[in-house]
């Protein structure tokens, strides 16, 4: 099988299923490695599939959600509860942006949608010691919410406000 042939499998079995699908999963079903379909996933980006990575696996990007992008602030030890209460008010977290005087807008995908991503999620980033974005910017950053109702961004705003964590000055 030519990676294109593989590729085109990708989208295939990506657009038939309602679940992400991991690399791990992928590469096993084309006998190929982890890092060849996180090339093929690049190269399917490149031209034009809309492919997102969620906690579990990729996934093909629904585009009938309105979105918003709230810009917070709070301490590294205030990042679950703040992903909680989007969550909670019935938001999709759907990445992470930072502003860096460096290297520009850092983005990082998250596709967070319920109580246990946010602890999938913590727990990942406890378990590889590693750092939220934020921390490179005085923890100012954005996040792209997904909503459905436009009450439901009023709440998931009034929550992060109520909390102190929206960044309104």
């Amino acid at each position: 099988m030519t990676g294109s042939e593989r590729r085109e499998q990708i989208r295939s079995k990506l657009s038939q299923t309602q679940i992400p699908v991991s690399a791990t999963t992928l590469a096993k079903q084309f006998n190929v490695s982890r890092q060849t379909i996180v090339g093929d996933i690049s190269l399917l980006r490149a031209h034009g599939t809309a492919i997102v990575a969620t906690l579990q696996g990729y996934e093909l990007e629904k585009a009938d959600q309105p979105t918003a992008v709230l810009v917070c602030r709070h301490f590294p030890n205030e990042a679950m509860q703040e992903m909680a209460l989007i969550i909670h008010a019935g938001g999709i977290i759907k990445d992470v942006e930072v502003e860096h005087p460096l290297y520009g807008r850092l983005r990082g995908e998250l596709e967070i949608r319920s109580v246990g991503d946010v602890n999938l999620f913590m727990g990942r980033l406890k378990k590889l010691q590693g750092h939220l974005l934020s921390e490179l910017t005085d923890g100012v950053h954005s996040h792209t919410v997904a909503y459905q109702t436009p009450e439901q961004l009023t709440a998931i705003k009034a929550a992060l406000r109520d909390a102190g964590y929206l960044y309104e000055n």
